[in-house]
Parts: C-alpha cells; structure tokens; sequence
C-alpha cells in the first residue's frame, strides 16, 4: 500500500514545538514584506535542502525571540497604526471564526478579538520538515517529499495490508512524541487516493482505502475535494452537471474524449492511475519573488532586482544547472501585473542574469504611474547530459569566463555569506 502523510497546519504545529503557550489557542503565522534581503547591512543567509517542489531554497536567518503577545505589532503595524501583513496560516481553533489562509491580518483581528499572531519563520519550517524527513526515511523503505508538509511512502514489500493500520497508528504516535508535531495520514493502493484520505479525516486522522473500497469512498465526494481538480477543471465539469467523483466516473467515455487530461483524472479517482512513489525528482525552475511595501521609486526597484538576481544566482550556480528560459514579473498597487517569459541559450552566469534581469524589468514597466509592490525572478528549462543545447557561440567566450567568475564568487559566499558581495548599486 502507498500512505500519504500530512502535517496537520504545519506552521502553527512548528510554532508551538517551541512555544507551548499557543497550543489549543486561535493562532496565525502571517507574512509580511522581507526586510532582511534588501537592507544595506549584511545578513546570514542559509541554502537549505530542498522541501518539495513549492518552496525556496535560500532563507534568511531570523533571530527567535520568546513569544510576546504584542510583539506582532513591531512588524505588522506602520506608524499610522495600520495593520497589514496576509495570514499564511490558521490553526483549527481559527476556523469557527472564518479566518483563512490569504486573510489580511487586519480582517483577521477583527473577527477574533482574541487572535494570537506569530511572523512566519520560513527557515525553521523548512529545517524542522528536513529532520522529520530524515526520521521518515528510517521507517519508510520509499519516501517521496511532495512539499515542506506532504510526504508518500511506499510500503509494498514492507508492511502486509492488514497490518497498515497498527503501522501507521504507531508512526503518528511516534512523530508526536519525537517531534511533538500532529499529523494524519491516509493509505490505499493508489497514491492520490491515499491523499483524498488524509484530506478526509484530518486533524489527526488515519483513514483506510483498500483498493476495492475505492469507488465507493470517492462516490458522494465533490469534485472539488479531489487534489488537481482546479477551477478550470470544475468549472468545466460543472458546466456538464457533474459534481460529485462518483459522477466523474460514471462519464467516463465523454472525459476519455478530453485527451490526456481527462484520462488521467479518470485513472487518478478510480484509483488505476499506477503513479509511483518517486523519492528523486528533478528540479524543473527556480525562482525567488518578494513582496514589499509599495513603492514608485524605479531606482529602488532596479536595486531591488539586483539583490534578487544575486540571490537567485547563488542558487543556480549551487545546485550547478544552467537554465536557459527566464521569467519576470512585476505586480503593482490595485492588482495589475507586468510579466515576460524569454529562452537564451548561453552560459549561466550572475553578470548574464542581472544585466538581462535590469534590461527586461525596465521593458515590461508598463504602467510608471503605479506603484510596485512585487518583483519575481526565475529560471526553467536547463540543459543537462540528457537535455543538452547548442550555446550561441557569439558570446561562448565570454559567458564561460563570467561563468567561472561566478562560481569562485559562490565559493567566497559560501564561506562568508551570500551579501559579502554585492554591486556598487545594492547599497542604495
């Protein structure tokens, strides 16, 4: 059987690990701008393992303070006294207040008079979820990471069928115990069914699926209780007058006429799907974005884009890929955004990225008499033995000097930190 593990409001659990106080309270973890990688003064900086495919892999250190109920109010709260900051997360005490994730913290409060509120800590996230892997990999002959709070496993060959349950039972007691963090877990003979049971019976669940039990567990759902049935998707299903899985099922010849994406659903909620657990996956882009508080300063957005491409730089020569499509975004107070994807194919260097980062921000401002309050950077596409391209070889010599610059400068950052080099301009 495959099992699928998932941290029951993973940030707020990670919180109360080191600050019991918030346990069996209304707790959020809230986002705000980050300060720390445009300042001017150095800070430490940490690349981390990766954690599944949605999260970075450079955080900067934040120093941990005791919890103060008002310590909030440092970083979320301007000298006007207005609040901002979006809630990343909730615990389950939050929700009879309809507090949810991507609230404004503003709105929270004021549904919950008696709401704690924690600044997120994404470094700690990330390495509290590597140690729980690590401990995973111990127990679970097959362990696939699907994001910091998601795991699969396989245990065929391992555990025999009957006795899933006194295994999974002593694992989440286990994970309780050794990391004081609450999770539930869902096991069937099929991998995203395994994960509809998790998301069924959560917080602190073990849901069962045996695989003949499968159409007759998804059946009564909606469709939009099925992870990778988006809006698209149901909207497009609605529109046929479908809303549950069991009626996905039973239009099984019209989805077969939708090509692949059809099929593959079909195959997904009746449980044929035969998708392995894939404990290796390749790195398909990396990218870094920030949000900030608005401003209309070019200067300072240029400035800004260098810090990221710096960032985003270090990242890629760390991990030794050399894209070759990059993507940017600009997004600007009351909702419009500015963006462009673009293939190069030369050699990945910092030089190559912050001069094609500068040149195309600057193009796809589109909108100068609005404030910016977001940039994003990333790259995809990467060549590899398997994957290989043709370089243009008008600039070949070149890009492969700045190529070996770049990798003795990620040797220095390495050793001292990412910000012990910088352009003349990051100093604002």
């Amino acid at each position: 059987m495959i099992i699928h593990l998932d941290l029951d409001c993973y940030f707020v659990s990670a919180e109360r690990t080191r600050t019991p106080y918030l346990k069996d309270k209304p707790v959020v973890v809230v986002k705000s701008s980050d300060r720390a990688i445009f300042s001017s003064k150095d800070t430490k900086s940490v690349m981390t393992e990766r954690v599944g495919a949605f999260n970075s892999l450079f955080q900067h250190e934040r120093e941990w303070q005791e919890f103060n109920p008002t310590y909030w109010k440092k970083e979320f709260m301007d000298e006007q006294g207005r609040v901002h900051g979006i809630v990343i997360a909730r615990s389950y005490e939050c929700k009879s207040y309809g507090i949810k994730t991507g609230t404004t913290l503003s709105d929270a409060m004021r549904m919950c008079p008696d709401l704690l509120v924690v600044q997120g800590d994404h470094l700690f996230y990330q390495l509290l979820s590597t140690k729980l892997c690590e401990f995973l990999q111990t127990k679970i002959p097959l362990l696939e990471q699907y994001s910091i709070d998601e795991f699969w496993g396989d245990l065929g060959g391992w555990v025999e069928d009957e006795d899933i349950h006194a295994f999974v039972s002593s694992l989440q007691a286990e994970i309780l115990e050794k990391f004081d963090l609450p999770i539930s877990i869902g096991a069937s003979s099929a991998k995203w069914i395994a994960k509809l049971a998790t998301d069924f019976n959560k917080p602190y669940g073990i849901t069962i699926v045996p695989k003949e039990e499968i159409e007759a567990f998804v059946s009564p759902m909606s469709i939009n209780t099925f992870p990778g049935i988006g809006k698209v998707l149901s909207k497009r299903l609605g529109s046929y007058g479908i809303k549950t899985l069991g009626e996905v099922l039973k239009s099984s010849h019209m989805l077969q006429s939708w090509g692949r994406v059809g099929q593959d659903l079909l195959r997904r909620i009746g449980g044929t799907d035969n998708e392995q657990v894939n404990p290796f996956h390749d790195r398909q882009s990396i990218g870094i974005s920030r949000n900030f508080s608005a401003t209309m300063e070019r200067d300072e957005i240029k400035r800004r884009v260098i810090i990221l491409s710096r960032h985003l730089s270090h990242t890629i020569l760390k991990l030794g890929v050399n894209p070759t499509t990059y993507h940017f975004k600009l997004k600007y107070n009351g909702g419009a955004s500015s963006g462009i994807s673009m293939t190069i194919d030369r050699v990945f260097s910092e030089t190559l990225l912050r001069s094609i980062a500068i040149e195309t921000i600057v193009k796809i401002d589109n909108l100068p008499q609005y404030a910016i309050h977001s940039i994003s950077l990333s790259a995809s596409n990467f060549t590899s033995e398997h994957k290989p391209k043709t370089f243009s070889l008008f600039e070949a010599q070149e890009d492969e000097k700045s190529r070996r610059l770049s990798e003795h400068v990620t040797k220095l950052r390495d050793k001292y930190g990412v910000d012990i080099l910088r352009c003349a301009i990051e100093k604002g």
